[in-house]
Parts: structure tokens; sequence; C-alpha cells
């Protein structure tokens, strides 16, 4: 004589499959499992928060770089300041690329606007060789946010590399442009005194 019992109600755990009740208040699966940055990505990514600041991120990036730059380079004898912002730029570049890549995983954005790490070693390759001075300062800022915004060729495409690259690499040839101005600017004296 067979005996019919109830069916367990609860999944049997050798089995592999997986229950379908959802407990009420438990946090969404698809939440919980999002990757976050590290703590030292989100730092260099946001220039220490400054890609936080509304409205216009990059711009306050960019700010923070040029008011950061003065600051330190008046602390530096004028013969070294070229290798200092080189050396500064390089520094953006090489950790930015990682901490973008990072950012952007952990936000699910291809370039979100709170990496504004990019604006920080675009900014200071315009101002490499750049006097220390209001004006000159103030010129670099406004044709590194311009080259940036307009974004003239090939600074677009370079916007198609993968991850951390793309999103530092075009403000890198905005910079360049910058920089190429800024210099000539600079050589012919067009620059009110």
């Amino acid at each position: 004589m067979t005996t019919n019992l109830p069916a367990d109600p609860s999944p049997d755990p050798s089995a592999g499959v997986p229950s379908t009740s959802i407990r009420a208040g438990a946090p969404d699966v698809s939440e919980a499992s999002r990757p976050r940055a590290p703590r030292w990505a989100t730092l260099v990514a946001t220039f220490f928060g400054a890609g936080h600041l509304r409205p216009g991120p990059g711009t306050w990036g960019s700010a923070a770089t040029v008011l950061l730059w003065w600051l330190l380079a008046r602390s530096i004898a004028p013969a070294w300041q070229p290798w200092a912002c080189m050396l500064s730029a390089a520094v953006a570049v090489l950790a930015g690329i990682p901490a973008a890549t990072l950012a952007a995983r952990a936000s699910r954005l291809k370039d979100p606007q709170f990496v504004v790490i990019d604006e920080v070693a675009g900014q200071l390759i315009t101002l490499i060789a750049v006097p220390i001075a209001w004006k000159s300062l103030l010129l670099g800022f406004i044709l590194f946010r311009g080259f940036d915004i307009v974004k003239p060729p090939p600074i677009r495409s370079l916007e198609r590399l993968p991850e951390g690259t793309g999103i530092v690499v075009d403000d890198v040839a905005a910079g360049l442009y910058g920089l190429v101005v800024m210099q000539v600017v600079l050589h012919f004296g067009l620059l009110p005194r």
C-alpha cells in the first residue's frame, strides 16, 4: 500500500533547482552583486570629488587642475615647471586610465560625467611650458575646455577606444590641441600684457 505524502515545499538543495520564492525585504540581487570601484579608483577618477560638483563636472575638474597647478608651480623653479607639468600629466594619464575603467564598469556607463581625471590630464598638457600668470592660465583653461567640448578631428574618434583608454585619450588629444595653440600665442606674443 502506497501512502501519498504532501510534497515538501522547500527545494531540495541537492536537486540544483533554485527557489522561486522571494522574501519580503530581501535585497535585489542585481543591486547587491553590482561591483563597486575600489576607493583609490573613485578618488582618482573623480579627482578627489571634483567630478561630483554640478553643473559641468568636467569644467570643475579643469578649474581645480588649473588652481592646483598654480599653487604647486609657485614653489617650483621656473626652469623645472615644464618638466613638473609633463610628469603630472603623465601620472594623470597612467593612473587615470585604470581608474576610469573601474569607475565606468561600476557605473555601467561608457563615459560617466563624474570621471574627470581625463580633464585633469588634458588640462595639464595644455599648461606645459605656460607662464604662471593669471592671463596665460585663464587662456589655457579656455583653450582646453573649448577643444574638449568641440572635439575637432580626430578627437571624437578616440572616444571609441575601449573603456578608460577612450575616456582619457580623447582629452589628451584636446590637451595637445590646446598646447599647440597656446605655444603659438606665447611665441608670437599675442597674449595681452
